[in-house]
């Protein structure tokens, strides 16, 4: 019988060498001496305390150090309240007002379009239709700007991340007014950029000659966000296009995250300068955020620069399906939309009926600024309700920021926060 044959049969404990025992260094060489070492069964009592001992060790450190720009950036401050409210018995009962998602599910339109597809499509095995061709279809009819001037990405991140890797290089500068979305900023820095922030005298002043003082031919990247988050301010059109006009070596990303809720927008300067790109997400008014599916819009030469690096299977197949069925019911959000304006008209009354200090901004949250921000999150989630600290933020101090949901879901959160405030 071949021996490969035989030897395959063989029966081998599973076993854990110990006591390992190496020759003795004799100038340089090894010794004579021969090794020394056991086999322990791991089924047996002292292989179970082999291996606990063995597993006990911690690792060795890594050699391979992080890049320097990266070694030097604070990590942006990803903070949910998911894991805590999906732990608590009934969390249907519970406010999730920290992220400024959607607070309703999205159209029906959205999951019948993937349960048709999860059930009749070509599958899950194949990658997603490469470059989004039919959602750049449904977002030209939507945005008014040709397919050319459109990009598909995996949430709106993912465009500012493409942003910063396509036009940075080490050293450039970004001007960047602050308060505001601070995930843009570690994009910046991971490229070795020179962050430049400016601060009004408010929290809510968008200090335009400010920013205007900061601006240099050394400029490549000027972020602002419109609304602002975390303060809701709105970057009046002419505005953007006083920036794309006077600084044309200047690329201008207008972020528009929360544009839905605003119907404010600079989109269609995008035909008009060759400077700006404009960012848009599906996860806040489509209710899209389990998704991850995103947009830009710019002049066909800057998409063709991003297009460089992009990847045009970043946008799985049920996202591309789930916002080509959003797009189609439009009524839908605007109904939505609807219910939030009124729901913010009644918050501000809420607040201001007990003096307290709020801020009822144009997109989908509300900030409000208490005396004593520590108690009053404990105290709110001793209630089920969840909002985001942003005391941190310079002007901010005190203040939380609250997402705004539908009419009756308001109603319920008054009465829960009524004794509160």
């Amino acid at each position: 019988m071949p021996y490969h044959r035989s030897f395959k049969r063989a029966r081998w404990p599973a076993c854990l060498l110990v006591e390992l025992k190496l020759p003795a260094m004799v100038e340089g060489r090894m010794s004579n001496a021969n090794l020394d070492f056991r086999m322990v069964d791991v089924a047996s009592k002292e292989g179970e305390r082999e291996t606990q001992r063995l597993r006990a060790v911690p690792p060795p450190a890594s050699r391979i150090d992080v890049a320097p720009t990266i070694q030097a950036l604070t990590p942006y401050e990803a903070v949910s309240s998911q894991a805590a409210i999906e732990a608590q018995p009934d969390h249907r009962t519970v406010f999730k007002l920290d992220w400024n998602e959607s607070t309703i599910e999205p159209s029906p339109r959205v999951t019948a379009a993937i349960a048709q597809y999860l059930t009749h499509g070509r599958g899950l095995n194949w990658y997603p239709r490469l470059g989004s061709v039919e959602l750049l279809d449904a977002l030209a009819d939507y945005t008014g700007v040709s397919t050319d001037s459109l990009l598909v990405t995996n949430g709106s991140d993912d465009a500012l991340h493409l942003i910063c890797s396509t036009y940075l290089d080490r050293d450039d500068d970004v001007v960047i007014p602050v308060p505001t979305y601070n995930h843009f900023m570690v994009f910046a820095q991971s490229r070795g950029a020179n962050v430049i922030t400016v601060r009004g005298e408010t929290a809510f002043d968008p200090n335009l000659e400010g920013i205007r003082a900061q601006m240099t031919r050394r400029t490549r990247l000027l972020y602002l966000v419109s609304p602002n988050n975390p303060t809701g301010m709105v970057f009046d059109p002419e505005v953007v296009a006083a920036f794309c006009r006077d600084f044309p070596e200047t690329i201008v990303v207008l972020d528009e995250a929360y544009f839905e809720f605003s119907q404010v927008t600079g989109v269609n300067l995008v035909r008009e300068f060759d400077n700006l790109i404009v960012t848009r997400t599906f996860s806040k008014a489509f209710g899209l955020a389990g998704l991850r599916v995103g947009y830009l819009a710019a002049s066909p030469a800057l998409v063709d620069g991003l297009r460089r690096i992009y990847n045009p299977k970043s946008v799985n197949s049920l996202g591309q399906i789930g916002a080509i069925a959003a797009l189609g019911d439009l009524d839908y959000l605007n109904a939505f939309l609807d219910q939030v304006r009124e729901s913010k008209r009644m918050l501000g009354e809420f607040f201001e009926s007990r003096g307290v200090e709020a801020y009822i901004t144009s997109a989908n949250f509300v900030v409000v600024r208490v005396a004593n921000i520590a108690g009053t999150l404990e105290a709110l989630e001793a209630r089920g309700v969840y909002v985001r600290d942003r005391s941190s933020y310079p002007g901010l101090e005190g203040c939380l920021r609250m997402s705004v949901g539908t009419i009756e879901q308001t109603e319920r959160l008054l009465e829960r926060i009524d004794d509160l405030f």
